[in-house]
């Protein structure tokens, strides 16, 4: 099952990283799919997004990570775009209690839009540790609480960046492997090429029929591409 639907289509998973301001949610997307680390404080206003591909158990999986404001004036943004998201990072820093006390709202916040996805727990800013405000057990006893991994990392240092990226792959594939042993794969993980092949089947067979299926072919782009619009556009292939 899972060689036939790598050769169909490359496996991509979408990934929010969410938290307070200031915990370290850019600088960790920055790190992981740039390689840099700035220490400059920039807030994110509204939604930022890179991606990097990575080999999990011989599947080529693209992670397409969305930083996300931490700031509530920018919320209503922000909230838009947990839709479609497959995994999440819960950020928090180990010198700001309030970012630590937030966690369980995030994970609200983002389960309220999308339901139950693969998430973990993040500690950054773990090389700043004489000065903690969190405590080791406090955050150990969240994630048990909420049942969820729990990694400590240094963006700085490039302490357990990759490790939490590569688990969230590893777990969301898991997930997609019994979805795909016991259901036909949805059109929300069949992404990018495979909606326009879908489309240029379609107007192959009957041009005349549907003046507008290759306007409708053209719209999704591979980084848009999240469930409805490829339900619409099948669709109307098949009407």
């Amino acid at each position: 099952m899972g060689e036939m639907r790598e050769e169909e289509v490359e496996v991509a998973v979408k990934v929010v990283v969410v938290g307070n301001g200031a915990v370290g949610k850019s600088s960790m997307i920055q790190r992981y799919c740039k390689g840099i680390f700035t220490k400059d404080y920039k807030k994110t206003i509204g939604v930022d997004f890179l991606e990097r591909q990575i080999e999990v158990g011989g599947e080529d999986v693209r992670l397409m990570l969305w930083d996300t404001a931490g700031q509530e004036e920018f919320d209503a943004i922000t909230k838009a775009y947990y839709r479609g998201a497959q995994a999440c990072v819960l950020a928090f820093s180990t010198v700001d209690r309030d970012s630590f006390d937030a966690v369980e709202t995030w994970k609200r916040k983002v389960e309220d839009e999308v339901g139950e996805i693969a998430m973990v727990i993040v500690q950054n800013k773990i090389d700043l540790i004489d000065d903690a405000l969190v405590q080791p057990e406090e955050a150990e006893n969240l994630a048990k609480k909420l049942r969820l991994r729990f990694y400590r990392t240094s963006v700085k240092e490039n302490l357990n960046v990759d490790e939490v990226f590569r688990y969230l792959a590893e777990k969301y594939l898991d997930q997609l492997n019994k979805v795909v042993e016991e259901l036909p794969p949805s059109p929300q993980k069949i992404i990018g090429q495979g909606f326009t092949q879908v489309d240029v089947k379609s107007n192959s067979k009957d041009k005349s029929k549907h003046k507008n299926d290759g306007v409708i072919s053209l719209q999704p782009s591979k980084r848009r591409t999240h469930g409805k619009k490829s339900l619409m556009t099948s669709k109307c292939g098949l009407l």
